[in-house]
């Protein structure tokens, strides 16, 4: 069985993207997945900051100083691997071919170690974050209540409406204040993207502003792992759960897994 690649992006920065996307693979993981999380915020990755630990190698050693995929993983808190973002590489499209084919090969080495691939990305709407949104079997979207936010959020779902109108864009909303406050801006966004776009918006969940996760991300460790017991935890244990619901009820029709994965990023740099 191939693994499903999922990528985590948000429309600008400072949402909890990042932070989102590691307590979301522990929480996967306790359910029995191995997930290996790749830090795609080219130039600015900054995953192995938020978990605590120094990688021995990045991203960087794979595309230019021929580490395999492999060998740069480094091991995560609750079962999890990742592959560091590093800083050097600023943008795959400066990539001669042979290092995206070797950088492509590579991703595909995760298949065996991997049911689900998750890549954290950039923020913001550039090639490079297309690139993997588009590639990608599931897109996660993370917004926060905040006007900018939500625009710059709505900008990414009409990106990717643009290029394919069949893709769902799977949403969850970050430091809400309320459940109520959260499920306004979901139905705000679901009715929008309805009514002027062709695209299918799935709610996947809500987390609420919670000072446990502050606390977490200061001590440099995943909330999920520090406190357990804390309502955002419980919440991205609820995330993760209807992410595989959803993902079982789904019979794969051979769109998805690395190599479909690595046929449409080829194809959208040659597009």
């Amino acid at each position: 069985k191939s693994a499903k690649v999922i990528t985590v992006t948000s429309g600008k920065g400072g949402v909890g993207k990042t932070n989102i996307t590691i307590n979301l693979a522990i929480a996967l993981s306790e359910m029995g997945k191995r997930v290996t999380i790749m830090d795609a915020d080219l130039g600015l990755g900054n995953i192995d900051v938020l978990l605590g630990v120094v990688p021995k190698y990045t991203l960087v050693d794979v595309i230019y100083n021929n580490k395999n995929i492999v060998e740069v993983l480094s091991d995560g808190p609750g079962n999890i691997k990742f592959v560091a973002g590093g800083s050097g590489i600023e943008d795959l499209a400066k990539l001669d071919s042979y290092q995206i084919q070797k950088f492509l090969a590579n991703i595909a080495l995760l298949d065996k170690i991997s049911d689900i691939i998750l890549i954290d990305t950039g923020a913001g709407l550039s090639d490079n974050v297309m690139n993997f949104v588009m590639a990608a079997d599931e897109v996660l979207l993370v917004a926060t209540p905040e006007p900018t936010s939500i625009t710059d959020a709505y900008a990414i779902i009409k990106a990717v409406s643009k290029r394919d109108s069949n893709k769902t864009v799977k949403l969850i909303i970050n430091r809400a204040e309320s459940s109520t406050e959260a499920n306004n801006i979901t139905n705000k966004f679901s009715m929008v993207t309805q009514k002027f776009l062709e695209i299918k918006l799935e709610p996947l969940g809500f987390i609420l502003q919670d000072n446990m996760v502050i606390k977490a991300v200061k001590a440099q460790q995943p909330f999920s792992i520090s406190f357990p017991k804390s309502m955002a935890a419980k919440q991205i244990k609820d995330i993760s759960k209807r992410l595989l619901d959803i993902n079982e009820n789904i019979i794969s029709e051979g769109r998805t897994g690395i190599k479909s994965f690595v046929n449409r990023f080829v194809n959208m740099l040659s597009g």
